[in-house]
């Protein structure tokens, strides 16, 4: 059973992730309705749609930033306890430091894995709703893309012609063992094309040798072939991109379908490491955020406390996200482009850890 000061520790700082948590959310929906606001200016649609849709796509938003929320919540935690002189009691009734983060820390490791596997799915969720909401409205929506285990398929709209494109696999530049269905607005087939290689570098493709179908008479070239497109291999990719909307299981199962296909996974991959190892990851933050507050003045202000944490938020921030880009560049493996940030929060907790009950 717990104790009661463990379970006074426990509410407490529960109560200030809930706070803060609540503070990020509501700022994420007034930021967020602006941008709706601004992307419907010109419709005449439903003037509550941005609102629904800001209140769709936050949780993902907030999800984003929890590690940042555990950092924040741990300095008004201690903040509070300062402020109550509360840490003195419990030194005197034999709770150290250490055992106030032990507590923290498997407060967090607990929180997190609830976040992993309950909040994020329910997230992600919403968040596809969003994208699929919005793309009705998105004049891009008449582009699609999509994996699965035939292969790459693309649909575009160019030139009052709809095309419809199916590849085996995808390869640096290029789609190999294409087939391109052209057709009219009514979908009466124009022509179909077929090549074994197609350099996607720029909208305007080139289709090695082709194969032509039109009007039943087929004629294989043997030169290359120019065919405008509203893609190109960048625009592919970021079709892609979008992986905040599929659930743990999705990503999995996507990830398969890209290694089957041949498409990079380097970044499903990034993303399902930073999901399994957030858990700790927040930890390390608490952690953090625990022996920055126990090696400072105890009188100082509650400005000042949060300036410090929203400077460290924002180190830490682009520092995880440099290292993240050179994974997902190929410039790191994956998986140490994920631990190395894991890592080196450990040695600087580690060694902040030494001295702390002489706090």
């Amino acid at each position: 059973m717990f104790k009661l000061y463990q379970k006074y520790l426990i509410s407490k700082f529960i109560k200030k992730i809930l706070l803060i948590s609540f503070i990020f959310f509501s700022l994420t929906l007034i930021l967020g309705v602006f941008e709706e606001i601004s992307f419907f200016k010109d419709s005449e649609k439903n003037i509550l749609l941005p609102y629904l849709l800001t209140l769709l796509n936050a949780p993902i938003t907030l999800f984003e930033i929890f590690p940042f929320i555990f950092l924040i919540s741990t300095q008004f935690f201690f903040h509070e306890i300062f402020k109550k002189d509360e840490l003195l009691l419990f030194k005197n009734s034999g709770l150290s430091n250490l055992k106030i983060i032990l507590i923290l820390f498997l407060t967090t490791i607990i929180f997190g894995m609830l976040i992993n596997t309950i909040y994020y799915n329910i997230s992600s969720k919403l968040k596809f709703l969003y994208t699929d909401i919005k793309n009705e409205y998105s004049t891009d929506n008449k582009y699609l893309a999509a994996v699965n285990d035939s292969g790459l398929w693309l649909k575009d709209e160019i030139d009052n012609k709809i095309i419809i494109v199916k590849a085996k696999s995808i390869e640096n530049n290029f789609l190999n063992e294409a087939i391109i269905n052209q057709f009219d607005l009514n979908f009466n087939l124009l022509q179909t094309i077929q090549s074994k290689k197609i350099d996607i570098t720029k909208n305007d493709w080139s289709i090695f040798t082709p194969l032509i179908t039109q009007e039943n008479i087929t004629k294989q070239y043997d030169r290359n072939f120019s065919f405008q497109t509203s893609f190109d291999k960048d625009k592919i990719n970021n079709l892609f991109s979008n992986i905040t909307t599929l659930n743990i299981f999705e990503l999995i199962e996507l990830k398969e379908d890209y290694q089957n296909l041949g498409y990079s996974a380097d970044e499903i991959e990034l993303y399902l490491l930073k999901l399994i190892t957030n858990p700790f990851f927040y930890s390390l933050m608490t952690i953090l955020s625990a022996i920055v507050m126990l090696n400072i003045n105890k009188n100082k202000s509650f400005f000042f406390y949060l300036v410090m944490g929203i400077f460290l938020s924002v180190i830490i921030y682009y520092f995880n996200y440099m290292i993240g880009s050179l994974g997902n560049t190929g410039k790191l493996p994956i998986d140490v482009s994920v631990y190395i940030p894991i890592t080196l929060i450990s040695i600087l907790v580690s060694m902040g850890l030494i001295t702390i009950n002489e706090k």
